[in-house]
C-alpha cells in the first residue's frame, strides 16, 4: 500500500510542478511575447488544476491541517467543498477552451465568424458564471461530508481515512445525482461537438494544402498545433472525467467505497491535471523558444 501512495505522491508532485511552472509563464513572460486570448483561459485552468492537485482527498493537506491543530470535521469540509468546486471549474473551462479554439480557427464564411470578436468580450463574463455556478452548485458537500467517527458506522461511507460521506435523503440524493449528470453530459457533449468540427475543417484545410503545397514543405501552422493540443486534452478529459465520474456515482448510489477502486480513482482524478500542463508545455513554441535561450545561460 505505500508503493502506491508513493505513485500517488509523485502524481501529486508532478502535476503541481508542471502547473506551477506554466502559470508562472503566463504571468511573467507571456506579457513581453503578445499575449492571445486563448491565454487567459489555460491560465484560469493551470490556477484551478493547482488547487485541484492541492486538494486531491487526503493525499497533500493531511500534515498541514494537523500541524494547524485544525479539526478533522472543519478539514473534510474544506477539502471536499473545494475539490468538487475546482472539478466543476475544470470541466467548465475545458469546454470553454475547446469552444473558443473552434471559433478562433473558423473561416470568415462560417456562421461561428461573426462571435470572434464578441467571444474575447466575454471570456471574463463566463469565468464569472462558472465560478458562481459551481460554488453554488456545490455547496451541498458542506453538508453531506464530515469527520469519520466510529459511531453508526453502517450510516457513513467511508472515504478517506479521517472523511465519510453522510446519509442523506434518497430523492435530494438523486436529484443531486441527475443535476449533476446533465451538466457533465451537456458540456462533454458541447466539447465533442466542436472537437468534430475541429477535426472536420482540419481535414479539409488539409487536403486544400496538398493541392498547393508537396506533402515535404508542408509545416503545422501555430493555430493548427493549438489546435492538435486542444483536441488531445479534450479527448483525454473526457475519457479520464467520465471514468472518474463512474466511479463515484456508482459507489454514491450503492453506499459503498471499496478501498482499491478509491485509489484508483484518486490516480484517476489527478491524471488530467497532471497531464494538462505537460501536453501544453511540449507543444507551445513561446516556451520551447524560451527554455532554449535559457539553457546556455544555466
Amino acid at each position: 500500500m505505500s508503493s502506491i501512495k508513493n505513485v500517488l505522491y509523485f502524481q501529486a508532485g508532478l502535476g503541481v510542478l508542471a502547473n506551477m511552472f506554466l502559470l508562472i509563464f503566463y504571468i511573467f513572460i507571456i506579457p513581453g511575447h503578445r499575449p492571445k486570448p486563448v491565454d487567459l483561459i489555460s491560465c484560469q485552468l493551470t490556477f484551478i488544476h493547482i488547487i485541484m492537485v492541492l486538494t486531491g482527498w487526503d493525499i497533500w493537506l493531511e500534515d498541514m491541517f494537523e500541524l494547524l491543530k485544525i479539526q478533522n470535521d472543519f478539514k473534510c469540509k474544506a477539502t471536499f467543498y473545494i475539490n468538487r468546486v475546482m472539478r466543476g471549474l475544470s470541466i467548465c473551462v475545458t469546454c470553454l477552451l475547446s469552444v473558443f479554439q473552434a471559433v478562433t480557427i473558423s473561416p470568415s464564411t462560417s456562421l461561428l465568424a461573426k462571435f470572434k470578436h464578441k467571444l474575447k468580450n466575454y471570456i471574463i463574463y463566463a469565468f464569472f458564471y462558472f465560478w458562481s455556478f459551481n460554488l453554488s452548485f456545490s455547496s451541498n458537500h458542506i453538508f453531506s461530508v464530515g469527520a469519520y467517527t466510529n459511531l453508526s458506522e453502517t450510516n457513513q461511507m467511508k472515504v478517506t481515512t479521517y472523511c465519510s460521506n453522510f446519509p442523506m435523503n434518497s430523492i435530494i440524493r438523486g436529484l443531486i445525482l441527475t443535476v449533476t449528470t446533465l451538466r457533465d453530459v451537456f458540456l462533454v457533449g458541447v466539447m465533442l461537438t466542436t472537437s468534430a468540427y475541429m477535426v472536420i475543417f482540419l481535414f479539409r484545410h488539409q487536403k486544400q494544402c496538398k493541392h498547393l503545397h508537396s506533402i515535404s514543405h508542408l509545416r503545422a501552422s501555430p493555430e493548427k498545433r493549438a489546435t492538435q493540443t486542444i483536441l488531445l486534452l479534450v479527448v483525454f478529459f473526457v475519457v479520464m472525467y467520465w471514468v472518474d465520474f463512474i466511479i463515484s456515482s456508482t459507489s454514491i448510489l450503492l453506499w459503498k467505497y471499496n478501498p482499491v477502486i478509491l485509489t484508483i480513482q484518486k490516480f484517476v482524478m489527478n491524471v488530467y491535471p497532471t497531464i494538462t500542463p505537460l501536453v501544453q508545455i511540449s507543444s507551445d513554441s513561446r516556451i520551447i523558444n524560451v527554455l532554449k535561450n535559457l539553457w546556455p545561460k544555466c
